[in-house]
């Protein structure tokens, strides 16, 4: 345990109290934030089981209701493409990933920071469309949140219905890709060290962000979330070229 990263674990809870508090979950600031620590691979492991925990305890904190029709249409196909991507991750050099996810997380939050009033149709069709590209990105990339988080905030939900639906989608994504991250050797006995550390920091995260979320605009606060996936996104781009 003494080669346990206390800033590591430090930054996982900012990036589970941040990512409550915007809506896109956890990943699209553990994701990036872990690379710096450990190899893609790992990350994708880490992520999927730390998750298990987080969304657990959003569904707890913010249980006044889930949204059913909206679980079946962006649920079941996110299922099934986080499969289809955790498959894919293994035959991709992890450096590509990691400029695909530099490159996504760059593009996402200049595109709603530029046109702030983007909107998406709220119908079946887009609901189908966004669960499996988030899925899809959360099984190759780590991280589909943001995609997800983009495709339910065109059904203009309650924010506790938002978020609890939002996390029983991911718990349902994280189960399949923590077996497919499992077959593909992802889960590494020298990283299990952290496990019990980051489903603390799981609970504790989504309760502060909880308590956070009532005193801070949804609005405001999503312009700071941007920003910050923006300058992660540089970092990793920046991180990449820079060992290049």
């Amino acid at each position: 345990m003494k080669d346990l990263n206390v800033i590591f674990l430090i930054l996982a809870l900012i990036a589970e109290i941040i990512g409550t508090i915007g809506g896109f979950g956890s990943s699209v600031f553990f994701v990036p934030l872990g690379n710096f620590y450990f190899d893609f691979h790992s990350v994708l492991g880490l992520t999927a089981l730390f998750h298990l925990s987080s969304n657990l305890s959003k569904i707890f904190l913010f249980k006044k209701g889930l949204d059913k029709k909206l679980l079946v249409n962006i649920g079941l196909p996110s299922v099934v493409f986080v499969i289809v991507g955790g498959l894919l991750s293994k035959t991709i050099q992890t450096t590509y990933l990691e400029i695909i996810l530099g490159v996504f997380l760059v593009g996402f939050s200049l595109l709603f920071i530029i046109r702030r009033n983007l909107e998406i149709a709220p119908n079946k069709r887009n609901a189908i469309l966004g669960g499996s590209l988030s899925g899809f990105s959360a099984g190759l990339l780590g991280t589909g949140g943001a995609i997800r988080g983009l495709t339910m905030a065109a059904f203009n939900l309650d924010k506790s219905v938002f978020i609890a639906t939002s996390a029983f989608i991911d718990l349902m994504i994280d189960s399949s890709r923590t077996f497919v991250y499992y077959q593909n050797g992802y889960l590494h006995g020298h990283d299990l060290k952290y496990v019990p550390f980051l489903l603390v920091i799981g609970l504790l995260g989504s309760f502060l962000g909880k308590k956070i979320l009532a005193f801070i605009p949804q609005s405001r606060f999503r312009r700071m979330s941007l920003a910050f996936i923006l300058l992660i996104g540089l970092t990793t781009i920046g991180k990449l070229v820079f060992n290049f």
